[in-house]
């Protein structure tokens, strides 16, 4: 089976940044890597959500940015034969469709879950921040 003249064989594992960009609240993104020093052709890539490719360094610099890992912001999106493999531990980049939007949830609660909301989100700030204590 060959591919047709226009047709293209999109990587089963690729970045998406959509999802991180959106978890941290990122409206401008083409700006927003723009003023953290990410060159304007890759600012670009990522806003449109088209990079392919990413030298390690930028990759870093990326991450660093958004405070995730590669992890979060690849995905892998297997052919039906690989994706009947759970023990594949490429399952752990599957994506499912649905993107953080936490700013909508949010103004969806009333007051006093919003409150519940911050301190649990306290919690976990504090019990991260304790993570990486040694003592």
């Amino acid at each position: 089976m060959g591919l047709k003249e226009n047709q293209t064989l999109l990587p089963m594992l690729r970045y998406n940044f959509e999802r991180a960009v959106k978890a941290r609240g990122i409206d401008r993104v083409y700006s927003y890597f723009l003023n953290h020093g990410i060159e304007t052709h890759l600012a670009s890539k990522i806003r449109q959500n088209k990079v392919t490719r990413m030298n390690p360094d930028s990759l870093e610099k990326v991450c660093l940015i958004l405070r995730c890992t590669p992890n979060d912001i690849m995905e892998w999106v297997p052919d039906n034969k690989q994706a009947a493999d759970m023990n594949q531990p490429l399952q752990t980049l599957r994506r499912n469709d649905k993107l953080v939007d936490l700013t909508r949830s949010l103004n969806a609660l009333p007051l006093e879950k919003i409150e519940a909301v911050g301190r649990f989100i306290d919690e976990q700030i504090n019990d991260e921040a304790g993570d990486g204590v040694t003592g």
